[in-house]
């Protein structure tokens, strides 16, 4: 077992010593006591605002910034460090991409310059089960850090103004505005008053309280032998979902692997967690691992070109949503956390959420009023899937039933790709209708009864938890009527 610090001389070869820093510090985070928020004055009504918006945070929510703007807003962005710079490389089925061009944000051409790999499909595969190829999910490979430069000029265009090395550290919610307190470099502290403010700190939020974690390290990586076999890199195909062995120290890691440039490849490898659970170094110790398996999942002689990570929240629905406090702060992004709480999809999540998210908080603001409380995109799908996430989230410690997680997830996956292709990638990228998922719980239920003991597991969270289960499953069945 790699110590810890080999392991962070490694990540800083490969990405820096500030890479690393910012490693260390989310690792922190996650098991430091909160800090109280210093009190901020709250603004009296008749403050006149500095921004209509502030967009705290400058990862992928920045696609909000150039929309709001283009909208009429007076828009300002606040980073920690600096804004729209990538830290996770992103996959995307090609239709998916299509708000970039809706939006105006991008011309088609532009867009197509920003893919820079395709594949053919990609495969889920699960130690001793069966491998079930997919097309149309995950199958184009983005440009992260070109994307996130270009929206960035994108808002400078249409007049956002930027604050890099401004980490937020208090609010104080009047009734028409909200007072912000940042602090800078060397200390200094700065304040601005905004009509809202959107939370897209992800995991750093305060207010980021879902019950599931992710943590996922990986990055891009040269000299992984190409091939057609399992252990090697096929250029036309991505590794959606891999496994490689069964529980392991209490959870089941999964690896994910997706070609990118000729000769390059970006590698993950991740496990469901809950929140509480989460140790110390956990970022540290899961690359560790990770430079240690890697032989495991593909062959070859690689060299991490550039460390990417992070704690990617998921929210089960089975218990209380991550919510702001008052009503002038939204959440958005990973800090909301309503992206699917299995398949962990933000970019396509984002895709869907920033041009109709962006709409709701302009026609809010236009009359007076606050934004909705969640204006991110969800569906009742989740309050079911939730349910799996938890599942592989608490594996059975007991080592007879360590296979038990991918046996699971191979009865499920072998059902999916029997309903079809389009059932398949339906349920991927979050699409999947309520009589389709019925018929894919009849099918894993027919062939793996244990499920129904899984099932009374939900009765151990307490009968709320259940309740929100229940109630998830027959929002699926019965779809409510769209608002007039």
């Amino acid at each position: 077992m790699l110590g810890i610090d080999e392991i962070k001389a490694r990540v800083r070869e490969a990405g820096g010593p500030e890479l690393l820093e910012r490693l260390e510090r989310l690792d922190a985070e996650r098991v430091r006591p909160p800090i109280e928020a210093p009190s901020v004055r709250a603004p009296g009504r008749g403050t006149r605002p500095d921004f209509d918006v502030v967009l705290a945070g400058g990862g992928l929510s920045l696609m909000y910034a150039p929309m709001l703007a283009g909208l009429g807003l007076k828009v300002g962005v606040f980073e920690r460090s600096r804004a729209a710079v990538a830290h996770r490389e992103w996959n995307i089925s090609g239709p998916e991409l299509a708000p970039l061009t809706v939006s105006g944000l991008f011309r088609p051409e532009e867009v197509e310059s920003l893919i820079v790999a395709r594949y053919e499909d990609g495969v889920c595969r699960w130690h001793g089960g069966g491998e079930y190829p997919v097309r149309g999910v995950l199958d184009h490979a983005i440009d992260a850090g070109r994307l996130l430069r270009e929206i960035r000029q994108r808002a400078e265009q249409r007049g956002v103004a930027f604050h890099d090395g401004h980490a937020l550290v208090g609010v104080g919610e009047g009734p028409q505005t909200v007072r912000l307190l940042f602090e800078r470099a060397g200390g200094r502290r700065a304040e601005v008053t905004a009509r809202v403010v959107l939370d897209a700190r992800g995991s750093s939020s305060p207010h980021a309280t879902a019950d599931l974690l992710c943590p996922t390290v990986g990055g891009v990586l040269s000299g992984l032998k190409e091939g057609t076999a399992p252990d090697e890199m096929n250029p036309r195909r991505g590794d959606i979902l891999v496994t490689t062995e069964g529980v392991e120290e209490g959870r089941q890691h999964i690896w994910e692997g997706f070609p990118g440039r000729p000769g390059e490849a970006t590698v993950y490898l991740f496990y469901y967690a809950q929140a509480r659970r989460i140790r110390e170094h956990a970022l540290l110790r899961l690359y560790g691992r990770f430079f240690e398996r890697l032989g495991r999942y593909k062959r070859g002689e690689p060299r991490l070109l550039r460390p990417t990570f992070g704690y990617i929240p998921g929210w089960s629905r089975l218990v209380a949503p991550p919510r702001a406090p008052g009503r002038r702060v939204v959440l958005v992004g990973d800090a909301a956390a309503r992206h699917s709480p299995l398949t962990y999809c933000g970019f396509g999540a984002m895709m869907r959420s920033f041009l109709p998210g962006s709409r709701a908080i302009a026609a809010a603001l236009s009359y007076g009023r606050v934004p909705p409380e969640s204006i991110v995109h969800d569906t009742p799908l989740h309050s079911v899937t939730g349910a799996l996430a938890l599942f592989m989230a608490l594996p059975s410690p007991a080592p007879e039933r360590r296979d038990e997680v991918n046996q699971l997830l191979d009865t499920a996956f072998a059902a999916l790709h029997g309903m079809g292709n389009d059932a398949y990638a339906a349920l991927l990228k979050d699409q999947m209708p309520g009589t389709d998922f019925v018929r894919f719980l009849q099918h894993i239920a027919r062939n793996r009864p244990q499920v129904y003991r899984d099932a009374l597991t939900l009765a151990g969270f307490g009968p709320l938890a259940l309740a929100r289960w229940l109630g998830g499953l027959s929002r699926v069945l019965i779809p409510l009527p769209a608002s007039p």
